[in-house]
């Protein structure tokens, strides 16, 4: 089974698990607090987080999973909710020595481009749908950079962030965080460098931004 499948396949349990609990199992269950072992998990080893002033939270997704579209929306709303407790940094996915490794970097480097020229609020949601909706391979220079311009980005500026020595070190470095962080299914989310969670270990896409609320408020307690 290659990477690809595995990912999707680790979602499609979730979703098969969330289908079979029945509506009355369901709703007991969304008043119960998230537990360490059934809706998250702590990591190996803790990593290091970038500030002090509020709890990070580092979402690992791929522009090519469906499952890390369906969460776009309800993380960032989520963010905004939390603008002044938690820091939201995201991370492209990339399988080191996996199959999808190079689609991966060259989503990852399409991600860094917007990031450096300060777009990505306003266009994160828009390559979800470019790879899902229009069908777009945004894995090159060239189809990322007309897709852009599509976008009114400048092509020249664009351009020269792609290809900038800041994004290649970005996307290796997210290479080695994937592993880093022990990431297995995408979409994932860790919570100060010690806690994660996914579909398959929160009940579904729709029930990780409770889990990030339990988690956000357990840290929090803690530096208390």
């Amino acid at each position: 089974m290659n990477s690809k499948s595995l990912l999707r396949s680790t979602v499609l349990l979730a979703v098969a698990v969330g289908i079979a609990a029945s509506p009355v199992q369901a709703g007991a269950m969304t008043h119960q607090p998230p537990v360490e072992g059934a809706k998250f998990v702590k990591l190996d080893h803790s990593q290091p987080v970038r500030e002090s002033a509020r709890t990070e939270a580092v979402e690992f997704f791929w522009y090519d999973c469906s499952h890390s579209q369906a969460l776009e929306q309800p993380l960032q709303a989520w963010a905004e909710k939390h603008s002044a407790d938690v820091a939201l940094r995201r991370i492209p996915a990339i399988w080191p020595g996996s199959q999808d490794e190079a689609a991966q970097r060259g989503h990852a480097r399409l991600y860094y481009a917007l990031d450096r020229l300060g777009l990505v609020g306003r266009l994160q949601t828009g390559a979800f749908r470019a790879v899902h909706t229009e069908g777009l391979d945004l894995t090159t220079e060239s189809a990322a950079t007309a897709w852009a311009v599509r976008n009114g980005v400048d092509a020249q500026a664009f351009g020269r962030a792609y290809r900038s020595a800041a994004v290649s070190r970005s996307v290796n470095e997210a290479a080695a965080a994937f592993t880093r962080y022990g990431v297995n299914e995408l979409p994932t989310v860790i919570v100060q460098g010690e806690y994660r969670t996914s579909p398959t270990q929160a009940g579904g896409v729709e029930a990780i931004p409770e889990v990030l609320d339990h988690l956000v408020q357990q840290e929090q307690e803690h530096r208390h």
